[in-house]
């Protein structure tokens, strides 16, 4: 993947009365930026958000390295778009609702390219969840976060999943139970963060962090991503003997006995699977 283009999910995903796309996709040098970009309505996951991120996720080309989402305006994410729900007051409708936003979610989990969330504002509920869900997250020390569906009597059951599998149990349900706010200091002190940094210095932080990752060897990358989170829901036994496989497997790859050379050479390894 070279150069740089700024592309518009496919307007089937963007039904919105406002003429500017759901989610600005933008790639450069292996780095694609998916930017959720309404806002005006602090960019809610509403059915059409949801599908247009869908639908850029299902796009990313074969050869994407590392994958960003961030979004404009003064908050990353407020959740889903409680107006909408409201309108439709129909269980088979929120469970297709919740359905969508799970695939999304798990669609992160299951493509190969790391998945940073980059966080400039407040992360609330599902916003919430879906910086839990993403592979790193580095955030903007002006940012906040919380779990606040509880606050209008709706448990934020599905936020929870990620979340209680970053942050400590007890903190989790904290937050869950509470719906209360915390600084961005305290959700990379609990382990929803991977880095807090000056505002005006995010945008230097995560293409840090996405560099460094473009520089290692795609088969390495995607292999060791599948394979985490594989091992995390299995017994310790079970997770050794996939590990083992996997670590055989990934030794006969090319990019292994480059590697090797190149470091036994002193030099800089030229990866294949780029």
């Amino acid at each position: 993947m070279s150069g740089k283009s700024e592309t518009a999910s496919k307007s089937a995903q963007n039904t919105s009365n406002e003429s500017e796309p759901l989610v600005l996709n933008q790639t450069e040098g292996g780095i694609v930026r998916l930017t959720l970009n309404r806002p005006e309505r602090y960019n809610v996951l509403s059915e059409e958000m949801l599908a247009a991120l869908q639908h850029a996720i299902d796009s990313i080309e074969e050869d994407a390295r590392v994958i960003v989402i961030k979004a404009k305006g003064k908050a990353f994410c407020a959740g889903h778009d409680l107006k909408q729900m409201r309108d439709t007051p129909d269980q088979d409708y929120y469970n297709k609702l919740f359905r969508t936003c799970s695939h999304f979610m798990n669609s992160l989990l299951a493509i190969k390219q790391p998945v940073i969330a980059q966080v400039q504002g407040i992360a609330t509920a599902a916003g919430c969840q879906l910086v839990a869900n993403c592979d790193l997250a580095v955030s903007s020390d002006q940012a906040r976060f919380a779990v606040s569906g509880i606050d209008v009597g709706l448990f934020c059951s599905t936020p929870s999943v990620p979340l209680s599998r970053n942050v400590s149990r007890k903190k989790a349900f904290e937050m869950l139970m509470t719906g209360e706010f915390i600084n961005a200091e305290k959700a990379m002190e609990w382990g929803l963060l991977n880095q807090v940094v000056e505002h005006d210095k995010l945008d230097d932080a995560v293409q840090t962090l996405a560099d460094k990752i473009v520089k290692k060897s795609a088969v390495a990358v995607s292999t060791g991503k599948g394979l985490f989170y594989r091992q995390l829901e299995m017994p310790l036994q079970d997770a050794y003997v996939l590990a083992g496989e996997t670590m055989a497997c990934n030794m006969m790859a090319d990019d292994v006995s480059e590697g090797i050379d190149a470091f036994k050479e002193k030099r800089a390894a030229k990866w294949t699977h780029r």
